[in-house]
């Protein structure tokens, strides 16, 4: 995936109103829900997501597969 293809698909699900939780799968097969907006920090297509218990998350668009969730109602995969 392209770095600003990255960031662009990051930031849209990032800034939904109301937001709503979306997956982020990797190219290793691992996956993950980002489920709060103020938990994602990104810059030049690298991102950090703090997940449940502040365990950090590091992933950036060479790693990743697609994002999975509702974007204007259709999937989302990048």
């Amino acid at each position: 995936m392209t770095t600003d293809n990255f960031d662009h698909t990051l930031q849209a699900f990032r800034d939904r109103s109301p937001f709503r939780p979306f997956t982020v799968v990797l190219y290793s097969g691992r996956q993950f829900e980002v489920d709060h907006p103020g938990a994602l920090v990104q810059r030049d297509g690298v991102a950090i997501y703090i997940g449940p218990g502040g365990i950090p998350v590091v992933f950036d668009h060479e790693g990743v597969e697609h994002f999975a969730g509702d974007l204007a109602d259709r999937s989302a995969s990048a």
